[in-house]
């Protein structure tokens, strides 16, 4: 398990930090245990001139003021486990995102402890796109920041093109990402993401992107990544997706993890609340 806290991971072998389980063959992949993130944004309040102003601060070594703090998760804990596909609901500013980012590491945890199994993939984050470059160049670079070497690339590329149809209506692959659709680039993002076998793969709203056809092909990756032994996390307002992907959903309020359970159970609890 690789321990994440305070912006630093720790690789280290650590025995019965999951608690144990009836099922030993059940692998934890991630363990968030009283997770707590903590925004904090200076300089609130502050108008015209307020970048100049904190210059100021920075090179007379004052303190900022005005300080404000957003608690944006607030004690979570679970554990997930090798060949689960978890949904996250909630609605907007409940502290999904936030939390996937504590999980890939890019946010520090102010208080608790996330341990996850493997290097886990933000989709969006590692395949850290460009946009003057063309398509191509693009798989290339996305493959190799999500831990491809270049020969993997190269028998994986037509596959990445089809699976995300952006060459359906022209050779858009060749022509640089700055010309694509959001939504396009949102499906090559996916395209490459899914190209890769993952310890941990988390998707923030992509199957929202693209017409059903797209979403159908997602779905079944999906699954296909959960057999091939990954966690799968997917944030989504659209609960059909949720229903559709995720055997088991974590439903966040508030930042504060109100149920956890099988799929049905939770939307059936989140729509009757709201």
């Amino acid at each position: 398990m690789a321990e994440q806290t305070n912006g630093t991971d720790v690789t280290e072998r650590r025995t019965g930090t999951a608690p144990a389980k009836a099922d030993e063959a059940r692998i934890p992949t991630v363990i968030a245990d009283d997770l707590h993130i903590v925004y904090r944004v200076y300089g609130t309040g502050a108008g015209k001139g307020s970048a100049t102003a904190a210059l100021n601060r920075i090179v007379r070594r004052k303190p900022s003021t005005g300080v404000r703090e957003v608690h944006a998760v607030k004690g979570v804990s679970f554990t997930a486990y090798r060949g689960e596909s978890i949904g996250l609901i909630g609605s907007n500013g409940s502290g999904k995102s936030t939390l996937l980012k504590a999980v890939a590491g890019l946010l520090p945890a102010e208080r608790g402890k996330v341990y996850t199994h493997g290097q886990p993939s933000l989709l969006g984050v590692n395949a850290a796109l460009m946009n003057d470059l063309t398509g191509e160049k693009n798989v290339l670079l996305g493959g190799l920041a999500m831990g491809m070497s270049r020969e993997q690339v190269r028998e994986r590329y037509d596959g990445i093109v089809d699976f995300s149809g952006i060459n359906e209506k022209g050779d858009f692959i060749s022509l640089p990402m700055r010309t694509y659709s959001s939504g396009m680039a949102a499906r090559l993002r996916f395209s490459i993401a899914a190209a890769k076998d993952h310890d941990v793969l988390m998707i923030d709203e992509a199957l929202a992107t693209g017409d059903r056809s797209f979403q159908k092909r997602s779905e079944a990756r999906i699954r296909e990544l959960r057999k091939e032994a990954g966690t799968v996390f997917l944030v989504s307002h659209n609960n059909k997706s949720i229903r559709d992907t995720c055997d088991r959903t974590l439903w966040l309020e508030h930042g504060e993890l109100l149920m956890d359970g099988p799929t049905d159970e939770v939307i059936k609890a989140y729509e009757a609340h709201r």
